[in-house]
């Protein structure tokens, strides 16, 4: 590990297929045990039990968060297999912590580790609001849907402090930009009333992600997100309000999760959910061995059922990188998801066809630091 970084003190433990698993003994309440360095790191340090039995009095892990100014809060993409062009993270890291994500490996970036550290060492940009109204004024501008939580969650744990994610839209809803959301947090319905107002001028919809309606999974896999009963009440109370609402059943877990892949739909379309779509598991860089060590610690029984039906779909790799593949992989097991999703959602009057939001009703902001035409 770099030594800039913040050391977590780790030991070995035997993996049953023979590689080594660190196990972190100050990793309680986080979905990661190891924070090994990032991969741009020149040196990487372990801490080691002496023998003196000081690791088991080392605190728990406390989430730490700092403050980044922001120059750019707009990021723009090409991917032709996203229904956005653009995005917003008001957050770098993740309090949620769950030890599938594929934002993990971004944190490498920072100098940091994509496990321990991406999930409590975090950085907020509080003037994100500020910088995005700039950028919505600028001479150039077109106006298309914003995605926001398609990295890291707009509404983790810190939000309810920072408040960044409510700045954000009161800047789309006073300049009329379309606006979608994805988390699994329940903290959204906080902002159904910003929400519920754009939602009536067609500006807004939220898809909440539902992994599993195990409780106690959903607990290991996503330590510090809202438990699946008060996901189904911000559907709910998102869908009572008026606001488009939408299940994301994702990621979609072979071997461990995909059996409740109708029951989630139907769940979530009783509670009020009218558009579904699903994404399967993927595993970029260190995220393949983060859950790999997730697997061997909470569900050794299914590690190798998981993982070689996962590799049936990405060409016997953990991950596929390829376009049109990456989402849903390929193969006989892919098609079977496929087809059950359709049926599901033909069977329980869910759409998997994306509501369009209106672009029509954007107003330049003419303020916020916009630098005047000199022509």
């Amino acid at each position: 590990m770099s030594t800039a970084q913040n050391h977590r003190a780790e030991t070995e433990a035997a993996d049953p297929l023979g590689s080594s698993l660190p196990v972190n003994m100050t990793g309680r309440g986080r979905a990661a045990h190891s924070n090994k360095a990032g991969r741009f790191e020149a040196e990487s340090r372990e801490l080691m039990d002496d023998g003196w039995g000081t690791i088991d009095e080392l605190p728990p892990i406390k989430t730490e968060v700092q403050i980044e100014a922001a120059r750019h809060v707009i990021t723009k993409n090409s991917s032709p297999d996203l229904p956005f062009d653009r995005s917003i993270n008001p957050y770098r890291g993740c309090e949620h912590g769950c030890i599938y994500c594929f934002a993990r490996p971004t944190h490498a970036y920072m100098g940091l580790s994509p496990g321990l550290d991406f999930e409590s060492r975090l950085f907020a940009k509080p003037n994100a609001a500020q910088v995005l109204e700039r950028e919505l004024g600028a001479s150039s501008y077109q106006p298309k849907p914003i995605a926001i939580g398609t990295n890291t969650d707009p509404y983790q744990p810190i939000e309810r402090t920072h408040k960044i994610m409510r700045d954000v839209l009161e800047v789309l809803n006073k300049t009329g930009h379309p606006v979608t959301i994805v988390t699994k947090s329940a903290l959204v319905m906080r902002d159904i009333d910003i929400l519920s107002e754009m939602a009536e001028r067609n500006l807004a919809k939220v898809a909440i992600s539902v992994t599993t309606l195990d409780r106690k999974i959903a607990r290991s896999l996503e330590p510090r997100a809202s438990t699946p009963p008060r996901r189904l009440q911000a559907i709910k109370a998102l869908s009572d309000a008026g606001i488009p609402t939408a299940v994301l059943a994702a990621p979609i877990i072979p071997g461990l999760t995909d059996h409740e892949l109708e029951s989630i739909l139907e769940v979530c379309k009783e509670h009020g959910a009218t558009e579904a779509s699903y994404i399967l598991l993927r595993l970029p860089r260190e995220v393949s061995e983060l859950f790999k060590e997730w697997l061997l610690r909470e569900a050794p029984g299914s590690y190798r059922r998981v993982l070689s039906l996962l590799r049936s779909m990405r060409d016997g790799k953990d991950y596929d990188a390829q376009w049109t593949q990456r989402f849903k992989g390929k193969g006989p097991y892919a098609d079977q998801l496929a087809k059950r999703f359709q049926l599901a959602c033909k069977s329980k009057g869910l759409s998997s066809r994306s509501l369009k939001l209106s672009c029509d009703q954007f107003i330049k902001p003419t303020c916020g630091g916009v630098q005047l035409s000199l022509l």
